[in-house]
């Protein structure tokens, strides 16, 4: 299967590449998420005995928005070191 995928893959245009890579980073990034979330439910039980209080919707959505600007800022920085073709 994975030589049949580099045969398609360099049958395709440099534009069609770089839909194939942002489709690849996507599926890397949902894998990611899940990974992530399947952590925090591992360890919510432990949270809970240890009386830790459970963040505010306001709390979460202000560690969300705070992530997502790093993660845009390193996009950025990594972003004008390298053209993608």
């Amino acid at each position: 299967m994975e030589q049949a995928l580099i045969s398609k893959l360099r049958t395709l245009s440099p534009q069609q590449m770089a839909e194939v890579e942002d489709f690849v980073e996507f599926l890397a990034g949902k894998a990611r998420k899940r990974t992530a979330l399947d952590r925090l439910l591992a360890i919510a039980p432990a949270l809970e005995a240890a009386g830790v209080v459970p963040m505010t919707e306001e709390e979460i959505a202000a560690e969300v928005k705070a992530a997502r600007a790093e993660r845009r800022a390193r996009q950025q920085a990594k972003g004008s070191g390298a053209d993608r073709s």
